[in-house]
This record gives C-alpha cells, structure tokens and sequence, in this order.
C-alpha cells in the first residue's frame, strides 16, 4: 500500500472510522489505493470513494445519478452541471463517459497526506449535496 493510503487507513483507525472497505489496484505502478464509501442524502446512498497514490494529490469522487444523461434531459443536464462546476470552487461535476452524473474533488497536499482534511471534506460534500441533490434530480427526471 502506498504511504498515502497507509497514512489515511491509520487515521481511520485513530478515529474508530469503519465506514470505508479498502481495494488496491493490481498492476498500478502508481500503487494505488481506493477506500469504498458512500454517502447518504435525500434518504439515497450515494457511491463515494477516495482515490489515493503515490502523487501529490487525493481524489474524493461521488456518483450523484446513475445513466443520468438522456436525450430528453441533456441539454439542461449540461447548462446545470457547467453552471455548477463553474460556481463552486472545490467542486466539479461532470457526466463520465456511462452518462453518470459525478462530482470529484481534488485535494493537494505538500509533503503528508492529512486525514482530517480529507475527512472532513466529506462534510463538505454532504452539505452541498443535501442542498443541491434535489435539484440536480429534478434535471436528471425532467423529460421522463
């Protein structure tokens, strides 16, 4: 397991955290890690992981909506998730290749991977999307 990974599985340990299942990538010369997860809003679990290598940075991803991309919905889909991405600094959401709507955050930091810090942005998270998941459904529905 990279230094990373290692450094945030401690912290998890620390702080009696028992939310997240561990996987390390085979064949990754990165070596890397992602810790499983979800998020719970609106009574929805949403799939969120945390990516972490051997670089300098730490990814917090989130799977708002499932196939949310339609022929009905992609234009506002579209205008909705460049309007977003474009208001909130450390968010961006985007539609992955399946049509999923996501939303990622990139995390820096400079020497050690800190716990807290990728931690607590799940906080974050959660109150932008308990803010938000309704609209970003309502989108996602419109033309069904």
């Amino acid at each position: 397991m990279n230094k990373n990974a290692e450094a945030f599985k401690a912290y998890l340990e620390e702080k009696d955290i028992h939310v997240f299942e561990v996987e390390e990538l085979e064949g990754d010369n990165q070596r890397t890690a992602v810790f499983r997860s979800h998020i719970t809003t609106e009574g929805q679990q949403l799939p969120a992981i945390v990516i972490l290598d051997e670089s300098i940075f730490a990814l917090v991803r989130v799977q708002i909506s499932p196939k949310a991309l339609t022929e009905a919905n992609q234009l506002q889909l579209l205008k909705m998730v460049n309007e977003e991405s474009a208001s909130y600094k450390p968010f961006k959401l985007y539609l992955n290749q399946s049509g999923d709507l996501m939303l990622d955050v990139c995390l820096v930091f400079e020497e050690e991977l800190k716990g807290d810090t990728v931690y607590t942005m799940f906080s974050v998270i959660i109150n932008y999307l308990d803010a938000n998941y309704r609209k970003f459904m309502k989108c996602v529905w419109q033309g069904d």
